[in-house]
């Protein structure tokens, strides 16, 4: 490759990496083109897939401030650079793993912190953010609700106890 082609790859990836939330790094040794075109599928709309080269990588990604790389890239190496939720994008990693060992995990960088195979599997784990955000806020209805109980319940008891007195002095007289 000429010189300006390794200078214009390196910046098409340096602006990768600095457009995505996240980076996962996998390497996809005996994966064929189908398989890797069904892969890209799976990470549409969250993250786009590219094998790399890990020389012009590894320029990259000190240009983008990301430093702690280096070690990952051995071997053949792909990146998905993740646009959208890091959680599915690593969901869809995970169970594409599972279907085909081949594709493996080798390790990501979240928010600028480096995730190892096992780090980015947990993430996986994870519930998206719409199911995290509707749970914080069914315990926050949960919790209001709890606490408007709690503040009516000494006006209704005193209501309560009013009325049986009354009904008491109605019945002695």
């Amino acid at each position: 490759m000429a010189r300006p082609d390794k200078a214009a790859a390196v910046a098409e990836i340096t602006e990768q990496f600095r457009g995505s939330s996240a980076v996962m790094l996998t390497e996809y040794r005996g994966l064929s083109v189908a398989q890797l075109k069904q892969l890209r599928r799976s990470l549409a709309g969250t993250a786009s897939y590219a094998v790399v080269k890990n020389t012009l990588t590894a320029i990259a990604a000190k240009e983008a401030g990301l430093d702690n790389l280096e070690d990952e890239l051995s071997g053949p190496t792909a990146i998905a650079f993740v646009t959208g939720e890091p959680v599915d994008a690593a969901k869809a990693l995970r169970d594409f793993a599972k279907a085909n060992p081949q594709l493996v995990i080798k390790a990501g960088v979240l928010e600028g912190s480096k995730l190892s195979a096992e780090d980015v599997t947990k993430l996986a784990e994870l519930e998206s953010r719409d199911v995290l955000l509707g749970k914080a806020a069914g315990a926050m209805k949960a919790a209001l609700f709890q606490a408007a109980y709690l503040f009516t319940a000494p006006a209704t008891q005193a209501a309560r106890t009013i009325e049986a007195l009354r009904e008491k002095q109605a019945a002695e007289a």
